[in-house]
């Protein structure tokens, strides 16, 4: 069987081309694997046979690159809503605007039973939950499109912090990773969550008010997003720092884990992965190939083939065959955390989680 796709907002993420990411003269010329619709073109079962935004010379540019026939190119999601049965929906918008259309997929008649959203997954956490509860209720799956959940380095260290104990009781980590916190960083705070396995207790934030996207996205609006980060306890007692205030030609995203088995040092800017084994009081450096893991992470190889490996799991859902990976619950958690940093700076204290209700509404609009 072969599964229906469509794209809902035909930027770059979607497959368009990013600028700052590729060359000018490529954005709607060449197709990028590291795109919803690269993943989907590199997935034998699924087809992309639809694609919606409301700048219809945008449409027509990103329709011609990825071969989309005249019939299947929407002037606004709704239409590709009501006219195609498709199986699963990217939401490619920017991310003030994934609410309305994940709900409008997840509602529509014979809609589809996957959306594969991008990240972050909302504005607002009040956002967040209303699209996790209405899939639920719909009976869709809702998938959040953070990158790291996707690559097989990534999945293979989850294992071995979590079902092999590599580094025991995680004490303390640090992290830095570029501004802005939405846009970029939502990346560094889902893979903290994501390795950690756990929910924040507790934040305390300072936001630079920094934003590079107006330079790189040639973008025009506004947004609240911006560099950013602060100290994050978690609900297992693990103390976290976050520096996101480094712009983008200068950073490195680096974690670094300390517990009682043992220490991770991740730059996955560059390309090393190191790993100390805790015996008899000292730290003995082990190669991580001993643990089934040849390298460390880059975004040459390993971001690129995340949209492909994304786009096949979203075929395990339609399948019925995987468990969900990068749920919409785990993303609100991330999301959380980045909310919490804004509250804690402009009102001079330190945020709780889960935020009391009239702080979920809270908005934090990003690209």
């Amino acid at each position: 069987m072969t599964y229906r796709a469509g794209i809902i907002g035909a930027g770059g993420i979607a497959g368009l081309g990013i600028l700052g990411m590729h060359d000018s003269e490529d954005i709607g010329e060449k197709k990028f694997t590291a795109s919803h619709a690269g993943g989907y073109e590199a997935t034998d079962g699924i087809d992309l046979v639809a694609v919606a935004d409301v700048d219809e010379e945008r449409l027509d540019t990103f329709a011609e690159a990825w071969e989309i026939p005249e019939d299947g190119r929407y002037v606004g999601h709704e239409a590709m809503l009501a006219d195609e049965d498709l199986d699963v929906v990217s939401v490619c918008t920017p991310s003030y605007l994934h609410h309305g259309p994940v709900l409008d997929a997840a509602q529509s008649d014979g809609g589809p039973d996957v959306i594969w959203c991008e990240k972050p997954i909302a504005s607002s956490v009040t956002d967040a939950e209303e699209m996790v509860d209405v899939c639920d209720e719909e009976d869709v799956e809702l998938l959040i499109n953070h990158s790291f959940r996707f690559t097989d380095k990534q999945r293979r260290l989850h294992e071995l912090v979590h079902e092999e104990g590599l580094l025991g009781k995680v004490h303390a980590v640090s992290t830095q990773f570029r501004m802005e916190l939405l846009r970029n960083s939502t990346h560094l705070i889902d893979a903290l969550v994501y390795l950690l396995d756990a929910r924040a207790d507790r934040v305390s934030g300072y936001i630079t008010g920094e934003n590079e996207a107006v330079d790189t996205l040639e973008a025009e609006q506004t947004v609240d997003d911006a560099g950013g980060g602060g100290f994050i306890v978690m609900d297992d007692g693990t103390f976290v720092t976050v520096d996101c205030t480094v712009p983008r030609a200068d950073s490195s995203m680096t974690l670094q884990f300390v517990g009682s088995e043992g220490k991770l040092y991740m730059n996955n800017d560059d390309g090393e992965w190191r790993y100390w084994d805790l015996v008899d009081g000292d730290h003995v450096e082990r190669d991580l190939a001993e643990y089934g893991i040849e390298g460390a992470w880059t975004w040459d190889e390993d971001y690129q083939r995340a949209f492909p490996n994304a786009a096949a799991h979203a075929l395990e859902l339609l399948e019925g065959t995987a468990e969900n990976r990068s749920t919409g619950l785990e993303a609100t958690r991330s999301l959380e955390v980045i909310v919490g940093f804004y509250i804690s700076h402009y009102t001079g204290g330190q945020a709780s989680i889960p935020l009391d209700r009239p702080l979920r509404d809270v908005e934090i609009t990003s690209w």
